[in-house]
């Protein structure tokens, strides 16, 4: 009886949608002609999670293998949306500075080696070439995803005016994509940090391939770490600050501040709320990102981010939102791991597999749908009422292109 009763309640609440549902008794509800996503529920009690959902609860039941989920990452993304109430996604509200834990140095290690140090090969087989695992930037809408990763690089090289010679600081290196082509085709010499072990010993050996030894380092090192008061020209972030935590960014510009020779440029790239009052998104996809995919990550509005670069010392001279680029960016790497899937699911398992395409699908939908943006700021150590050492015109940044 209760069986039927629910059956009849999730018929009703799917009415119209593009979603068949086969439930673990063999008895079907929604659309049976030409369903564009197809469910199957494994477990009576997530029926429940059906008729009252949340992205959240979904994503976790889908994880955790109680729900099957087929169809284009799109279409199951726009099914979700609209089963869920996508205004609810948008914007969670609340803080959790409270959580002083979430920021320790051991416990953003492991944070960072929860979600970096899955596999190199896992990685390997849907980034691009040069495993660059942050934003593209797609200056050419021609450009394959390997084009626009190099596209990002240069022009983060191009915004920071990077010269040989210069002592250049990458916090949160990956696997050495930005500190490797700034030595290759600026001259600089290069510092990168990580907190991942795999993302180390990766760079280390590039570092050896390419025959940069002198020239380019890597190091596992927490940023609050690193010795060198003053000794940087140019300073990078990029893909990093989501995981500062709230209540550090402002001490995270001080230390950037402290590292900058006077006149010296920082780049910070990350991602952040879109909306004033956010502490992430609703629907239950913030909390299910903390605990599956980036435990720690905490996102901030650009107003926010510039407001603590500024109380760190640092004079704010050019921001660039990049939100377009990222939602191709993760679709690209969605086709990527699909294309990929049965080796992938070889390498870490159903259930991480699961994490990372309905993780990366659900963020490129974010990113096409406003819920989250990407920010470039460029600042700089202002000295004696002196502008940094940035040109009077944006012009430098497009020479050439």
């Amino acid at each position: 009886m209760l069986e039927s009763v629910l059956t009849k309640q999730l018929q009703a609440r799917i009415e119209g949608l593009p979603v068949q549902v086969t439930l673990w008794n063999g008895l079907e509800a929604g659309d049976r002609t030409a369903p564009k996503v197809r469910l199957k529920v494994k477990e009576p009690s997530l029926v429940k999670s059906l008729i009252n959902p949340s992205l959240g609860k979904l994503a976790r039941a889908y994880v955790e293998g109680g729900l099957d989920i087929d169809g284009n990452p799109r279409d199951i993304l726009a099914f979700g949306d609209r089963l869920c109430d996508g205004d609810a996604c948008r914007d969670r509200k609340g803080a959790e500075s409270w959580k002083w834990w979430r920021h320790t140095r051991s416990r953003d290690r492991k944070n960072i080696q929860y979600h970096y140090d899955v596999s190199n090969e896992f990685y390997g087989l849907w980034l691009d070439k040069r495993r660059v695992y942050s934003c593209a930037y797609f200056r050419d809408p021609a450009m394959t995803l390997e084009q626009a990763q190099e596209a990002k690089l240069d022009h983060i090289c191009r915004k920071l005016a990077l010269k040989p010679g210069e002592r250049f600081l990458d916090i949160g290196c990956g696997w050495g994509g930005l500190i490797l082509w700034a030595a290759e085709n600026y001259g600089v010499n290069a510092v990168g940090i990580t907190l991942s072990d795999n993302q180390h010993d990766h760079v280390k050996e590039e570092i050896r391939k390419r025959g940069l030894e002198g020239r380019v380092e890597v190091r596992l090192m927490d940023y609050r770490d690193v010795p060198e008061a003053g000794g940087y020209d140019k300073i990078a972030s990029v893909g990093m600050f989501e995981h500062v935590g709230r209540a550090h960014i402002t001490d995270y510009f001080k230390k950037i501040n402290s590292l900058l020779k006077p006149g010296g440029l920082v780049m910070n790239h990350g991602i952040t709320s879109a909306s004033l009052t956010s502490r992430g998104l609703g629907s239950g996809i913030s909390e299910f990102i903390d605990d599956y995919v980036f435990p720690g990550g905490e996102l901030e509005h650009i107003s926010e981010v510039m407001q603590h670069a500024v109380s760190g010392g640092l004079e704010c001279l050019d921001a660039e939102n990049l939100r377009p680029h990222y939602g191709r960016t993760l679709w690209e790497w969605v086709s990527r791991l699909e294309a990929h899937d049965e080796k992938a699911r070889e390498l870490i398992g159903e259930k991480k597999y699961r994490v990372w395409r309905i993780y990366m699908a659900g963020s490129a939908y974010a990113f096409d749908n406003g819920w989250l943006e990407l920010w470039q700021v460029l600042a700089g150590k202002a000295v004696a009422g002196k502008q940094p050492d940035y040109p009077y015109l944006r012009d430098y940044m497009y020479a050439g292109k």
